[in-house]
C-alpha cells in the first residue's frame, strides 16, 4: 500500500472539504439514520445515549437529537463540528448534543459501557486498513452497554466506483484524493466479533447511485 496521509494532513483535507461545502454530503437526514432511529427507539424509548461516529456537519446528529436522543457527535474535522454546533443552536434543539474532535484510529475517549447505541454512516468505508477497522469495531463494542446497538453503513463491492481509481491495497481505491474501503459480506462478518448480527441490508443512495450495506449489530454480553 502506498503512503497514507498522516493525522494532521488528513485533518487539513477534511477541514478543507467542509469549509468549501458544509453540506457536501447532504443537509437532510439519511435514510440509514431514519432506520437506525427506529431501531434505537424500539429498544430504548426514553432518551437513549447515542454516539454518532463521523458525524460531519450533523445532518443525522440533529435528526437523532430532534427525536429526544442524547447525542455525542464525534468527527475528525473541527470545521465540521463548528458547523454542527451552529446548526444545533439555530434549530433550537432542546436535547443536548456534545461534540468531540477525535481520530478514530486512536482509542475512543469514553469509558466502558457509556452508550446505548452507536451510528456511523459511511465512516467504516473510509481509509482504514482491516486491522484498523477491527480495532475500531472492538472499541465501539467496549463503549456500548451490553445489549447496545451498532448501526453502520459501508459502500459495497457492487458499488459503481469499486475498482476505479488507484488501488491502495485490499479493497481500497483512491479517487480524487479520497480513499474508499469497499465492503463485501466477509468484511462485515470479520467486524462482527463480539456482536450478534441483527440485520444486513443492501440499499442505494445518491445519484450515482452508491450501493451500500446497512449493518445492525447487537453487543453480546
Amino acid at each position: 500500500m502506498n503512503e497514507r496521509l498522516a493525522g494532521p494532513a488528513m485533518r487539513d483535507l477534511w477541514d478543507g472539504v467542509f469549509q468549501a461545502n458544509p453540506d457536501r454530503f447532504g443537509s437532510e437526514p439519511s435514510d440509514s439514520a431514519k432506520l437506525a432511529a427506529q431501531a434505537f427507539a424500539s429498544l430504548y424509548p426514553a432518551h437513549p445515549d447515542v454516539l454518532d461516529l463521523g458525524s460531519g456537519t450533523g445532518r443525522d446528529t440533529l435528526f437523532f437529537a430532534e427525536r429526544g436522543m442524547h447525542v455525542v457527535a464525534l468527527d475528525f474535522s473541527a470545521v465540521a463540528l463548528e458547523e454542527l454546533r451552529g446548526k444545533a443552536r439555530s434549530s433550537g434543539i432542546s436535547q443536548p448534543i456534545r461534540t468531540v474532535q477525535h481520530d478514530v484510529r486512536e482509542p475512543l475517549p469514553f469509558p466502558d459501557s457509556t452508550f446505548h447505541a452507536c451510528y456511523a454512516h459511511m465512516l467504516f468505508c473510509m481509509d482504514f486498513t482491516p486491522a484498523e477497522l477491527a480495532a475500531l469495531s472492538a472499541d465501539v463494542r467496549r463503549v456500548l452497554k451490553p445489549g447496545g446497538i451498532l448501526v453502520y453503513t459501508a459502500r459495497t463491492t457492487d458499488d459503481p466506483d469499486f475498482g476505479s481509481g488507484v488501488h491502495r491495497g485490499e479493497q481500497l481505491y483512491e479517487d480524487e484524493g479520497f480513499v474508499v474501503h469497499f465492503f463485501d459480506r466477509r468484511m462485515v462478518e470479520r467486524l462482527a466479533v463480539g456482536f450478534r448480527v441483527l440485520d444486513l441490508t443492501e440499499f442505494e443512495e445518491g445519484t450515482l447511485p452508491r450501493r451500500l450495506f446497512t449493518v445492525t449489530l447487537e453487543r453480546t454480553a
